[in-house]
This record gives structure tokens, C-alpha cells and sequence, in this order.
């Protein structure tokens, strides 16, 4: 991935060139990803956006308000995915199968950030990590609505829809840490076969 993609779909920049905030955000999640957040030093983020070491302070508070900014801005993002993903049909089949393949595919393209935002949580101070952990609910919602809705119409079985729903995601947000650029299957391919997988696991005959 360019980093400037991984711009767009972390900070979610609108312009052609990053500004300084994004260049922060794009050097914070490259720097997070690598050494980890609390191997990370404001010095190390402001010199890899190519600023001067106190540049960080200039636009966020802490390293801990840089690191909350890139989850809050990409946690929102995926929800907006997934809930446009099941507005495209109203079978609980395709909306089900859409969801996963663009929450997958997202994760796979975007992984270095998803990465970041999924698995350093921990570092979040408590009321930091309340609001992401209330979109991260928002998640679970979706796609237990979209289970439910399948389980009431006989498309789906599944003993357990919270518990079906809490696979599915946990499916998907593993892709992160694991894909890498270059390997052997592209974003497309496994997106497509965690749709197969997801549909198998709620009874989907012929998936």
C-alpha cells in the first residue's frame, strides 16, 4: 500500500498532499505498527513526518490524544462501511455477505492502520477507550440485526446470534494482523472467501 493511501484511509485526508496533521497520523501509525505505542516517542513520529521534534504538540495534546484520533476516525470509517454494506439489499443473505466482504477487504487494504487501531487499544486512557469501545458496539448491532433478521426469515441457523456476530468481526479484524502487501492472496480473494466462511457458519446452503 502507498502511504498515501493509507493517508486517505486512516486519516481519511481530503486532499492531494497530506498536511502536517496527516503526515503526523500517517508517521504515527508506521511508527505504532513497527515498534509498538509505547516504543514509540513523539520524536520519532514528528522526524519521520519530517517536522521538528515538539511538531506533535502543535495539533494533538499527547501521543495518547494522536493515537485516539487515528482509532476514532477509523473505527467511525468501518462502521460507515459496514452499515452501507447492508443498506445495499434488503436479503439478510447478501447483506450478510456484503458486510463481511467489505469489512475484510477493508482490513486486508488498510491493514498496517487497522492494525494499530485494533490492537492498541490498551493504551487508551478510560474515556478515550469508552468511545471507541460505543462504536466498536455499534459493530456488534449491525451485524447481530442482520443474523437476527436471517434467523426469523429460516435463511440462517445459528444457536447463538451474539455469539455468531462476535465470530464474524473477530474474523475479520484478525485479517489485520496477519495480511501483509505482496503475499499470496490479494484483498479481493480474501474477502471473497471469508464471505464463503461467514455465510457457512450461519447454515447457508451451498455457500
Amino acid at each position: 500500500m502507498t502511504k498515501r493511501l493509507l493517508t486517505m484511509r486512516v486519516m481519511s485526508a481530503s486532499t492531494p498532499e497530506p498536511d502536517a496533521r496527516a503526515r503526523l497520523g500517517l508517521a504515527a501509525v508506521e511508527a505504532f505498527a513497527s515498534r509498538g505505542f509505547h516504543g514509540t516517542t513523539t520524536r520519532d513520529i514528528s522526524t519521520a513526518a519530517g517536522m521538528s521534534p515538539a511538531a506533535l504538540y502543535v495539533h494533538h495534546r499527547s501521543k495518547e490524544e494522536l493515537l485516539f484520533e487515528l482509532s476514532r476516525v477509523g473505527h467511525q470509517r468501518v462502521l460507515d462501511v459496514i452499515r452501507a454494506a447492508v443498506a445495499r439489499s434488503d436479503d439478510p443473505v447478501e447483506q450478510l455477505g456484503d458486510l463481511v466482504e467489505d469489512f475484510v477487504r477493508d482490513h486486508a487494504v488498510a491493514h498496517t492502520g487497522a492494525r494499530v487501531i485494533n490492537y492498541e487499544l490498551s493504551a487508551l486512557s478510560e474515556e478515550h477507550l469508552a468511545e471507541i469501545l460505543a462504536i466498536r458496539h455499534e459493530f456488534d448491532v449491525v451485524v447481530r440485526e442482520v443474523i437476527d433478521r436471517g434467523v426469523a426469515t429460516g435463511a440462517f441457523t445459528t444457536p447463538d446470534t451474539r455469539m455468531t456476530a462476535l465470530a464474524v468481526l473477530s474474523l475479520g479484524i484478525d485479517v489485520a494482523r496477519w495480511y501483509r502487501d505482496g503475499g499470496r492472496w490479494t484483498p479481493d480473494e480474501v474477502a471473497v472467501h471469508y464471505r464463503l466462511l461467514a455465510l457457512r457458519m450461519v447454515g447457508v446452503a451451498g455457500s
